[in-house]
């Protein structure tokens, strides 16, 4: 075995491994949507998780890729970012944070946990608490 499928099949039971511990079956579609939307820190669509995925091997259906990817957040090992009521990006990173959103290129970048100071004055409706804040600044070139 080459150095870099070794590299590949070691990858691959870290992704398995990963997935069962976040309870999701890792079916090889599932193992391959993963590898692509965690092989890095990164904001991506459905759309560019089905590109990259479909780059080599046997496709994966677009249905498969979008119901993978609602699955994965459900069960926390991605983040489900809303950024318009068309428009929603999947964040490999699960700590809570900030994104600025451009809304002319689309594109989504973090911001640094020290930047944004959030004080809550309100209180929650009775018999709920916070269970988090998520702030999206939405961004555009200056005209």
């Amino acid at each position: 075995m080459s150095r870099n499928e070794l590299k590949q099949s070691e990858q691959r039971r870290k992704i398995v491994h990963l997935l069962r511990s976040h309870g999701i079956s890792p079916t090889v579609q599932r193992v391959k949507i993963a590898s692509a939307i965690l092989a890095r820190p990164q904001h991506l669509s459905a759309d560019q998780v089905l590109e990259l995925t479909n780059r080599t091997g046997r496709p994966v259906s677009k249905a498969t890729v979008y119901n993978s990817l609602g699955l994965f957040a459900r069960k926390g090992l991605i983040r489900e970012l809303f950024v318009d009521p068309e428009r929603a990006f999947y964040d490999s990173s699960t700590h809570p944070h900030h994104h600025f959103y451009n809304t002319e290129t689309q594109e989504i970048c973090d911001i640094d946990d020290d930047a944004i100071q959030i004080n809550l004055d309100a209180m929650p409706p009775a018999g709920t608490e916070i269970s988090g804040v998520e702030l999206v600044v939405q961004i555009r070139p200056k005209k």
